[in-house]
């Protein structure tokens, strides 16, 4: 019954994207999306915590083999939620016929990628999805310059494809198969070397949809071209199965080498993963723009996801693989818990340019003028992605800590000391986090604005507050979650280390002597704390309160002025690092064109900041000037003339012919 129910889920994908094509029933075909990612969704529940069976495909390709393994199942599952509500919601913009043929294309795409078992479907999948996130972009026009942001999102993952499909060549001719279940035999036999090579390339080849540097880049850009039902798209199962590749290149099919003392992929991945997740926290912590922001915030939390498996392979590496299958484990419970939580905020992000127009974080006050659904849903994401407790980020990033603090079991004094200043750097990463959504919720959301009518649209309410419930349920019920992941991990390192994860209603790093957290008990106990502020506030009505007008420099306050602003919030930690962020103020005066000719008299003011990118000026204009400069000299190739076409023609035969006489 699961596979049939698989089976429905593109078919009906693709039905709405003919739908859509042809521009009869865009109404009915947004439902379609969602009945498919509700029918997947439906397979997951049943297959989990076991994995499918394998389905051979009419594909023709050798080892052409359809599986959800339990790792791809959880990835999948919580990564569709917001793209069901996404799609049921559709774009902000007029225009949704070439959206939703993106979005099909991007979750048919996705569902091969977690699910084909060779390399040359693998890579066609990923292709599809790599298309479709660009034609949902696209075909919305929300922006108008939408096409370069979109073709440096494709160039950057083209680099990420050739790379990928290097490393996919590189290994198909150790063994001369194709099948992935033959990828870590084959790489066994391989020399040492060229085995760190082709997890390098894998790491960029998956690492440029992860948000890892320098690709992060291209997130800002293409998100804020798009809607939020893109970003959530993009966030949810786009990101997850580009770990779900990434994962299993260095788990499954990258060999434990004994050559080395330390895991060098391991330190590696660490190294790389910290710093990225530092840079795109410090530049969504700046941004004004909800999706920019929201897109930031994703490659911060891909990158985390990246640096626990570089933790998972360093424990691996000293034969520690209760702690590897825990590290595997809290990304996968990270990711799961970013993609329900990303969902509902780009969903607040749509419901926000819905009902005022604009996508920027300025205070309009929605939280006091939607339902109380709304509010809830919004804040439970929000607390989520800012890991207090007791959401699922919470969660998720105290396993993170209580994993690396376990640094001192590694053997090599380089792999602890990289474990040490992991925990730093992400510590930092968490509290700029923290702030970010604070802004975020802060602002964009509780912020007052008397003047401001603006309430969120009712169907938007209903999806965030579902989503927000996920986050919590996802937490809440963590004890009972973790049993999805026990036979993934124990087929991926031989641990049964998730069963040792949790105590009864306790979760523990393997063992309660070392921590342990209970977000089910936090859910009774802070209600409960909650009793004493409440008590006071009740107590203190029994007597008057004055109130009084905020201090504003002696003059008449004027409330909309003198609140906190996207720019004011983030001036202190742009001044502060302003070695990394390279931050610009312009200032410039109007004149007005009356006065007699007399420019003493200023009409407007115009101001504007922005901080400076740090590859794009140093790594990715000067590729951009020279694929000019040579598109420019091979420009003559062009020529028009047809004798010129022949002589090319003929010499490309004369090539070949050389070629197979040799």
């Amino acid at each position: 019954m699961s596979n049939e129910l698989v089976l429905v889920a593109p078919l009906t994908w693709g039905v709405a994207a003919l739908l859509a094509l042809v521009g009869w029933r865009i109404a009915f075909a947004r439902i379609l999306l969602a009945v498919g990612g509700l029918s997947l969704l439906a397979a997951i529940v049943m297959r989990l915590p076991g994995g499918m069976s394998a389905v051979r495909t009419p594909l023709g390709f050798d080892g052409a083999v359809f599986q959800l393994t339990p790792d791809a199942l959880w990835l999948m599952g919580f990564g569709l939620p917001g793209a069901v509500l996404a799609g049921w919601l559709g774009t902000t913009a007029r225009r949704q016929r070439m959206w939703i043929v993106g979005v099909a294309l991007s979750l048919i795409g996705a569902l091969g990628v977690f699910g084909l078992q060779d390399a040359v479907s693998f890579v066609i999948a990923w292709e599809i999805m790599s298309l479709g996130g660009a034609i949902m972009i696209l075909g919305e026009h929300l922006h108008a310059e939408t096409g370069r942001p979109v073709l440096f999102m494709l160039a950057l993952l083209e680099v990420g494809a050739v790379a990928m499909i290097l490393a996919f060549v590189m290994i198909s001719a150790q063994g001369g198969d194709i099948s992935l279940f033959d990828f870590a035999a084959q790489m066994k036999a391989m020399p040492r070397t060229e085995q760190l090579f082709v997890g390098l390339l894998l790491l960029f080849g998956f690492g440029a949809k992860l948000g890892m540097l320098p690709f992060y880049e291209w997130f800002p850009g293409a998100y804020g071209a798009g809607s939020g039902a893109s970003g959530a798209i993009l966030s949810g199962v786009v990101l997850n199965a580009a770990f779900f590749g990434l994962s299993r290149g260095v788990v499954s099919w990258l060999p434990v080498g004994a050559a080395f003392a330390v895991s060098l992929p391991g330190i590696f991945l660490v190294a790389i993963a910290v710093i990225s997740a530092i840079l795109a926290a410090l530049y969504a912590f700046q941004q004004e723009d909800w999706r920019r922001l929201l897109s930031f915030s994703s490659a911060e939390n891909g990158s985390i996801a990246i640096c626990l498996l570089g933790v998972s392979l360093m424990f691996r590496h000293d034969g520690l693989t209760d702690l590897a299958g825990l590290a595997w484990t809290v990304a996968a419970i990270h990711l799961a818990g970013h993609a329900l939580a990303k969902g509902a905020m780009f969903l607040v992000a749509d419901g926000v340019y819905r009902a005022s127009g604009s996508y920027r974080i300025v205070g309009r006050g929605f939280v006091a003028k939607s339902s109380f659904i709304f509010g809830v849903g919004a804040f439970f994401a929000a607390m989520s992605l800012a890991a207090m407790p007791p959401q699922a980020g919470f969660v998720s990033e105290w396993f993170l800590f209580q994993t690396v603090f376990q640094g001192f079991h590694l053997t090599s004094l380089a792999s602890r000391l990289t474990a040490a200043l992991a925990g730093a750097g992400l510590a930092l990463t968490a509290a700029i986090a923290f702030a970010t959504y604070v802004k975020v919720f802060g602002i964009g959301l509780l912020g007052h604005n008397a003047q401001s009518k603006y309430r969120m649209p009712g169907a938007t309410s209903a999806a965030v507050g579902a989503l927000g419930g996920l986050v919590l349920a996802l937490a809440v019920g963590m004890p009972v979650w973790l049993g999805g992941l026990e036979k993934g991990v124990t087929t991926l390192f031989g641990s049964d280390g998730v069963s040792r994860m949790r105590e009864g209603w306790l979760l523990v790093p393997l063992t309660s002597k070392f921590a342990f957290i209970s977000p089910s008990m936090l859910v009774i106990a802070m209600p409960l704390l909650a009793i004493i502020p409440l008590g006071l506030l009740l107590l203190s009505r029994r007597r008057a309160v004055r109130v009084v007008p905020v201090w504003y420099g002696g003059t008449r306050p004027d409330p909309a002025r003198a609140a906190t602003t996207t720019l004011t919030f983030s001036n202190a930690l742009r001044t502060f690092y302003s070695f990394i962020y390279q931050p610009t103020v312009t200032t410039e005066r109007e004149a007005a064109h009356e006065g007699n000719g007399q420019p003493y008299f200023t009409r407007r003011l115009i101001f504007s900041h922005d901080v400076a990118p740090i590859f794009g000026p140093y790594l990715f204009a000067p590729l951009e000037k020279f694929v000019v400069a040579l598109a420019a000299r091979l420009r003559v190739i062009q020529s028009g003339h047809l004798n010129v076409y022949l002589a090319m023609i003929g010499l490309l035969l004369l090539i070949i012919l050389l070629i197979t006489l040799l």
